[in-house]
């Protein structure tokens, strides 16, 4: 591998400045205490560059991850959260103005939350995403794959909003099925403005028993829906850390593109995110 290694899905949290809801459970409690910039350059070796993923809807936290990329050289962009629905213009110039603003690189909202599975084709949230495509910056989904048709929609509508699929939309890895994922992604990935990130998936299978050979047909499907260069390595780390360390889930991810030319592995590990989030040399 000879091009700039990046891991463009990553997290940092702090229990102890913003309660985290999702951490209450006993599925997570592994990983329920604080992630620091120091944790991630421990965790993060042979990375030449992160990007760091909103994890609350809040945009307080997006404002201080923005101020903790500005201040963490690994750390090459930042995609935050803003309400979509309430004053999406101004809240980017607010981000775009905060320290470390120059590293705003996408926004993203929990989709997968949504109980409504057309949320992204509505009226008021496609004009949101309007904003985001005018701010220059890219569009994160974090959808289930019954959602995708609402993607879909909001991806024609945007034509020159480029959306990024995290998780590969969460396929059933620990059932093994492939059906109707695999359609639904296929369908998506003609849209050109669409890439995706091969990331999370250790989490979506047994969390205690996985290997890379069950992540390898989902790994195919996307590579044949998108192609090299519109995939991107990332590891979701700490969530990954439910399943695997940081050096396990990546040197799984690095087995799944290793039937790749170089040039096609260093497009995976690095160059599309590079390209697509338009991540500067720090």
């Amino acid at each position: 591998m000879t091009g700039r290694r990046v891991d463009a899905h990553h997290h940092l949290w702090q229990t102890s400045v913003r309660r985290h809801e999702w951490l209450d459970g006993d599925d997570t409690a592994a990983i329920r205490r604080d992630y620091t910039t120091a944790d991630l350059r421990a965790a993060a070796s042979g990375i030449d560059a992160t990007v760091l993923v909103q994890v609350l809807p809040d945009f307080d936290e997006s404002v201080e991850f923005l101020a903790t990329a500005a201040a963490e050289p690994l750390i090459a962009g930042v995609v935050g959260w803003l309400d979509l629905t309430g004053s999406p213009a101004r809240d980017l110039e607010r981000l775009r103005s905060a320290p470390g603003g120059e590293l705003l690189a996408g926004i993203r909202h929990l989709v997968q939350a949504e109980p409504d599975p057309h949320w992204l084709a509505r009226e008021e949230v496609l004009a949101g995403l309007a904003a985001v495509r005018d701010a220059g910056l890219v569009y994160d989904l974090l959808v289930l794959p019954h959602q995708f048709p609402a993607a879909i929609t909001a991806a024609r509508a945007l034509p020159e909003l480029t959306f990024v699929l995290d998780h590969l939309g969460k396929p059933p890895v620990a059932t093994g099925d492939l059906e109707p994922w695999a359609t639904g992604l296929a369908t998506l990935a003609r849209e050109p403005n669409v890439v995706a990130k091969l990331s999370g998936l250790v989490t979506e299978a047994d969390r205690r028993n996985w290997t890379p050979a069950e992540l390898r047909p989902y790994a195919e499907t996307a590579l044949a829906a998108f192609g090299p260069d519109r995939l991107m390595l990332g590891s979701d780390w700490p969530v990954c850390l439910l399943a695997g360390t940081y050096a396990e889930v990546m040197a799984a991810a690095d087995s799944l593109i290793d039937g790749l030319t170089p040039a096609e592995r260093d497009a995976v590990r690095g160059g599309t995110a590079t390209r697509v989030y338009g991540l500067a040399a720090r």
